[in-house]
Order: structure tokens, then sequence, then C-alpha cells
């Protein structure tokens, strides 16, 4: 079947799936295959439970008017949502970097939808799946889409762009995630600079933080760029003061922004969503107001409170980058009794050694109580009175347990799959 014929079914439904637990009434079902996975196999299921029309790619599963038989679902779902951007027409924000999209992403959304309605991807919903269904998401009602792209691999922001063909794209960083897939700093750098490319070729808007060298000098042949700077009186944005204790707070233009992020690392975040803000001319007292409303959730630089404890928890992701700003961030600011709390960084291939030591070393004459916790640190094992090292989650999670931990101003970080918002239940 052509691509408008199904479109034609899609807005006949009421929403889309591609979980048999989340369908609702009178929507379209997409039957994706997983390693561990074949969804045609919920076909019956999925028409049970209130799908109007099944997408599948295996004719054993074909009912007649209610399945939408195609060689593929998944480039299906890819195609369908590039058609229906392309239908509706809606300005498009992408956004990608090694650090901070979602919480840059989250911030675009609050401060824009003071002015328009928005809708924005979900969570981290940003691979070859999160982005079409994310497209697959707005409607006519929607003014402005921002769209985030993850990668750990060449190629794979380009596909994206293709598929979301963003109107204006930000890159937060280059730093050292997923040095794996990528093949090291350059490889992270070249991957991620492929919206840039996308953006260039097709004549679209790039906002840029010109402090940034990278950002700065891949963009230097770009006309159409809006930038921000807290050096340059001249940026489009002139960012006049940042401050972090442990909150960050903004100055420009005469007036002072009070964000509930933790850490310098989150200012550029912010001064982004003020940038995009101001271009789509939001007022500034609105983005002001958006901006101080917005509390970060989800194991992003949350502050919590758990008996006389004070704890920064930011156990959402982690790599050498990251890592390092938050630790800088959490020594300089103004608090006693402090604990660090850090894991493995995942994702860094023959690097991982060397990355895991370096943060090691760096920790060496802190002078503050640490734990490390993980194989990859646990390997670079030395001698220090303030350094402890865990083999695994449930070593450390034991001699916590049998530990008074009180009166700690704490920072936890470590990667996803290390799951260290797991240390709150022990303190």
């Amino acid at each position: 079947m052509e691509i408008n014929k199904i479109h034609n079914l899609f807005l006949e439904c009421q929403s889309f799936s591609t979980d048999t637990r989340k369908i609702e009434k009178n929507s379209m079902f997409f039957a994706l295959k997983g390693d561990k996975f074949d969804a045609n196999t919920f076909t019956k299921e999925a028409i049970e439970k209130g799908a109007k029309y099944v997408v599948i790619d295996n004719p054993n599963y074909f009912i007649k008017e209610r399945t939408i038989l195609v060689e593929n679902v998944l480039k299906t779902l890819q195609e369908l949502s590039t058609f229906h951007r392309n239908y509706l027409k809606t300005p498009i924000i992408a956004l990608t970097g090694s650090n901070g999209k979602t919480t840059t992403k989250e911030l675009i959304n609050v401060v824009l939808s003071k002015k328009f309605n928005t809708k924005a991807t979900v969570g981290n919903l940003n691979n070859h799946i999160g982005v079409p269904l994310t497209l697959l998401s707005f409607t006519k009602e929607t003014e402005i889409g921002i769209v985030e792209m993850g990668a750990n691999h060449q190629k794979e922001i380009e596909f994206l762009c293709t598929i979301a063909q963003p109107d204006s794209g930000y890159i937060t960083n280059f730093g050292k995630a997923h040095l794996e897939g990528f093949g090291g700093v350059e490889g992270v750098i070249k991957g991620k600079s492929e919206m840039y490319n996308y953006l260039f070729e097709n004549n679209k808007l790039v906002f840029i933080n010109s402090d940034d060298e990278i950002q700065k000098n891949k963009t230097l042949a770009y006309s159409k760029k809006i930038n921000f700077s807290k050096t340059d009186r001249n940026a489009d944005l002139f960012i006049e003061s940042v401050s972090a204790n442990p909150f960050v707070e903004i100055k420009t233009s005469d007036t002072v922004i009070k964000s509930n992020l933790i850490g310098l690392y989150n200012a550029n975040n912010i001064n982004a969503s003020i940038l995009i803000g101001t271009y789509f001319k939001v007022a500034l007292m609105d983005i002001k107001a958006a901006i101080e409303s917005y509390i970060p959730e989800n194991n992003r630089s949350q502050l919590i409170k758990k008996g006389t404890n004070e704890i920064i928890l930011d156990a959402y992701n982690a790599n050498p980058s990251s890592m390092k700003v938050a630790l800088d961030n959490f020594i300089q600011i103004n608090k006693s009794n402090k604990l660090i709390v850090i894991g493995d960084m995942y994702e860094l291939g023959s690097e991982s050694l060397n990355e895991h030591k370096t943060i090691v070393n760096y920790l060496q004459d802190k002078k503050i109580e640490t734990y490390l916790i993980g194989k990859d640190f646990y390997s670079n094992k030395i001698s220090n009175p303030d350094l402890n090292f865990f083999a695994s989650f449930d070593e450390f999670g034991n001699y916590l347990k049998a530990k008074k931990t009180e009166n700690r101003s704490i920072l936890i970080k470590g990667s996803r799959g290390m799951a260290l918002e797991r240390t709150l239940e022990y303190l």
C-alpha cells in the first residue's frame, strides 16, 4: 500500500502505538520486530484491545480490513512519519549533542510553550524509532516541534535528519560519549556535526554557542546562524553573568533568571533556551518565568533531601565529559561534609580503562570521601584513604546499609546501566 494511503488511514485513528500494553481505542498499531520479540504475533490482541488498524510485515497474521501489510514495518513507520511531517509542515527544531540534550529540549519546550502550541520528544525517545514516533505525535494544532536526536555511531544523525527534516537545530556540545561506537572524540565531532551538514546543505538555521570553539569553527561558512556568548557583546544573545551555588543563575539584558538546575554545566542548556525563545519572539519575562518554573526529574541534576542528607542525583547517565563537569561543580560548591558516589561510564570501548583512570587520578588529592562502583573503576583501584572501590553495586549496597550516613552533601552520578539511584534506598 502506498504511503499516502496509509497516511489517510492513520488520520482516521485517534492515536498510535508500538506497545500492546498502551493501545487505545481507534488507534493504529505498528507491529515492530526486536531481537527478542515480533509484534506481528500480537496482531489479534492489538485489534481486541481497540486498534483500528495494525501495520504488519508477516502475511501469516493478515486480517482483512484490519491489517495493513507492508514489506517492513519499521521502514514504513519512518516513511510515514516523514510524510506526516511534510503534510503538516510544522516548523521543527532539532537537538543533539553529547551531554544535556534532554534538559535543553525540556527547557526549550517550556519556553516556547509560553507562546506556541508545542510538541517535544517524550523522555529520550530520540533514536530511529523514537524520532518517527515524535513526528507522528504532531497534529494540526502543533505550531512548533522540538525533536531530540541521539546517536552512538556515524551516519545516525544524518539519517534522523532526513526523517525529521528540521528547519533549525542546536548541538549542545561535543564530549566523550559513545566513544566505542563513534571511534573516539573526533568521531563524536564528525557524527554530531552531521546535523550542521544537513542544515547547511538545506539552507536552514543553526543556533550556536559561539564560546564553543568547535561549534564556532564548524559553522564559520554558515550565513544562517544565531548565537549566544558570555564573551562577545555583539552576539545575538549576550550573557552578562553566570553563577551556580548550587542553582544556576543567568543574567541577560539586566534580567536575572534563577533556575532550579544545579551546576554550571547546565548554564549553556539554559542559554540555548533563552536564545531560541528570543528568536521566536517570546517575551523575556515569559522566558524567565518558564525557566524558573522548570524542575528537573528522571535522575537528572535533581536536588533531593533524604533525612539529614542533601543529595544531587545525576544518575541518568555519565560519560567522561559529563562526569568531570559534575565533579568540578560539586567540589566547588560551598558545602561541608561532602560525599561522592560515582559509577562506571559505559560505551567507552578501548578508551574505558584510561578514562576511568583519569577520573581516579583527578579525585586523588580532593580529600573528599568517595565511593567508586563498578568493574572499570575497580580495575583502577589504588590505595587512598578517601577513595573506596566496589566491584559491584551489591557489594556497595551491603557496605552502605551497615554504615550510618547523616548530615552529608552527596553527589550521585553514573551511567544508566549502573542505576545508582538505588543508593537512595540505603541512605
